[in-house]
């Protein structure tokens, strides 16, 4: 028993830990530029199936996720940017966020057409450290270990570093950052491209646990949403707290209970903190003037 719930409480850390990058993303598209983006699990979709293709071609997985960090960062940073949340930002962030929702469905039906509705497998790593009766796989290690020194590095660059701490004068306060001499539309610029980095790290992370599939950023996007909320969602530390809290929390569901329930925890906990902690486990509470 104690096995087990050692490797179900590893397994779900680094699930957790993935929701974690994809959240942050969340967070700080909404704190740089009020975009709520709806299609956040279909940009971790698109760079598997870029990496897959490269991979198609006889070329090693280190140039395929170069090509889709590359896609990433000109598609789904600045062309996102520049085509859709400029334009759409100036009629409100409900518009926008309603404008992703339609752009998750082009995505989605894009990539039907394209590579089809099977699902795809990812390599992986195999094997893992054994203990007895204690068996830790090296593939939710690995993916652990990275997505934490991803998240630990992206703080310190936010907190640590000129550029950072001009990110994050920007979002608090765009008015006075501009009178500071910062320039906010390059800082925005930048968190969508980090969010480009988040989504592609995210992507060759989660894939070999949940294959490639057109649709996976239904479910992707679902949890990450949930655990930004629950987490805090004007918070990159509470996007990080909340994608753990959610990856262990559904791992122990659907392992002590219906598989059914892997998919039904985030939508409860989302609802949960909505009705009793809108402002989640770190975030603060916002008032705004309408």
């Amino acid at each position: 028993m104690v096995g087990l719930l050692a490797q179900v409480l590893v397994s779900g850390l680094a699930i957790g830990a993935i929701y974690a990058l994809i959240a942050t993303g969340f967070s700080l598209l909404w704190q740089g530029s009020q975009t709520v983006n709806f299609a956040q699990g279909d940009f971790v979709v698109v760079p598997a199936f870029v990496m897959l293709g490269v991979r198609g071609l006889g070329l090693p997985l280190w140039v395929g996720v170069l090509a889709a960090l590359v896609v990433s960062a000109l598609v789904l940073g600045l062309l996102f940017k520049r085509v859709l949340v400029d334009p759409m930002l100036k009629h409100g962030s409900l518009q926008l966020a309603i404008a992703t929702m339609a752009l998750s469905i082009v995505i989605q039906n894009g990539l039907l057409d394209v590579a089809g509705g099977e699902a795809f497998p990812f390599p992986g790593i195999n094997g893992g450290i054994d203990w007895g009766q204690i068996f830790l796989d090296w593939q939710s290690l690995i993916v652990l270990a990275v997505a934490v020194a991803a998240v630990t590095a992206l703080n310190l660059f936010l907190g640590r570093t000129r550029t950072g701490r001009a990110i994050q004068a920007s979002a608090q306060n765009p008015q006075v950052a501009v009178l500071l001499g910062i320039d906010v539309a390059r800082m925005i610029l930048i968190t969508f491209l980090i969010n480009a980095a988040l989504v592609t790290l995210a992507a060759l992370l989660i894939s070999p646990i949940y294959l490639v599939k057109f649709n996976n950023g239904i479910g992707i996007g679902l949890s990450a949403f949930s655990a930004a909320i629950v987490g805090g969602f004007n918070q990159v530390r509470g996007a990080v707290v909340g994608g753990l809290v959610l990856g262990v929390t559904e791992t122990f569901a659907a392992t002590f209970g219906p598989d059914q329930w892997r998919d039904a925890v985030p939508m409860l906990l989302l609802i949960l903190f909505v009705l009793f902690r809108p402002e989640g486990i770190l975030g603060r509470r916002e008032e705004r003037r309408v």
